[in-house]
């Protein structure tokens, strides 16, 4: 009679349990096609709410608690790369937007530079500005293969020990064209620091956020550059006296392409990726970058770098 009873309820409940297998056999196979707008919902599968007994686990609800842990982490993934796709899709609409903007100005300029009856004066405007346009191009390749590389995580990395003051120094200077074009006073102090980094990749750190604070520093402006420390870390702070943020461009700052005012960056030439590629390279590190600003009162960039220690060096 037992043995009966339970062929009876295998064969009543054999139906159901392929209904739920199909449904999640169905969403795997939709995922696996591309189609991420899954969500199985195991509740209506059923027909009734889980019994409490089901959703903890109880006496003979073990396997159903492990389906129905299986069927969230099917619609937690499909979730998870359904904002993946929507990552890529918009990184692949800005690129092209970034691409399309200098390739437009190319091809309009070279256009006219077939007109014979342009002004010596107005041929060489014209070539000034398809050579500009080719620099914004050869530099957005540039900081997309740095992304593309730092991405994968197999791009060359070799801390070592030295003298981040004297970095910063060298730093400067190489920028001084840019500077002093704008007229910009450049208030240094530097103190004597030693960290442990790659010093390549650091160049880049800086490199980035200086010349966003020059470009967005108006003549006659003042770019003040400290190093200290700070507990157990080197502290490097960038502050410019230029236009300044909101509060919600502030909080993506760092996200690649994102620009603050895309008419400005656009006309002094930059693509959104330079705080997002210096934010990667602190966060290889084990630093910390922040940016504070407010609209007409500046911007001051802040990045943390731990100190060499000596002791683990050996």
């Amino acid at each position: 009679m037992l043995l009966l009873i339970g062929i009876l309820a295998f064969i009543h409940g054999t139906p159901h349990r392929i209904r739920l297998w199909t449904t999640v056999f169905g969403a795997l196979n939709r995922i696996a096609k591309g189609d991420y707008n899954v969500t199985i919902d195991i509740e209506s599968m059923q027909g009734r709410k889980p019994s409490r007994r089901f959703r903890r686990g109880g006496k003979g609800g073990g396997q159903r608690n492990d389906f129905i842990q299986l069927t969230e982490t099917i619609n937690d993934m499909a979730a998870g790369l359904k904002r993946i796709e929507r990552m890529r899709q918009e990184f692949v609409s800005n690129v092209s937007h970034e691409i399309q903007s200098p390739l437009t100005s190319i091809g309009g300029f070279a256009r006219a530079l077939r007109s014979g009856s342009l002004t010596d004066e107005e041929r060489e405007r014209y070539l000034s500005i398809i050579e500009t346009e080719t620099g914004r191009l050869s530099k957005l390749s540039d900081n997309l293969l740095k992304l593309t590389s730092l991405d994968s995580e197999r791009h060359p990395f070799e801390p070592k020990r030295y003298r981040l003051d004297k970095q910063l120094r060298r730093v400067v200077l190489a920028c001084e064209p840019q500077w002093d074009a704008k007229r910009l006073e450049m208030d240094v102090e530097l103190q004597p620091t030693e960290i442990a980094a790659d010093e390549d990749l650091m160049s880049q750190v800086w490199t980035n956020v200086l010349h966003n604070a020059i470009k967005f520093t108006p003549e006659g402006g003042t770019i003040r550059v400290r190093v200290g420390s700070g507990q157990g870390e080197a502290v490097v702070a960038v502050t410019d006296t230029g236009v300044g943020m909101a509060e919600e461009d502030r909080l993506h700052a760092f996200e690649r392409f994102y620009k603050a005012d895309k008419s400005r960056n656009r006309s002094a030439g930059g693509s959104g990726l330079g705080l997002a590629i210096a934010k990667k390279i602190v966060d290889m590190h084990g630093g910390a970058i922040r940016l504070d600003s407010k609209p007409g009162e500046g911007t001051t960039v802040t990045v943390a770098l731990p100190f060499w220690d000596r002791q683990a060096s050996g």
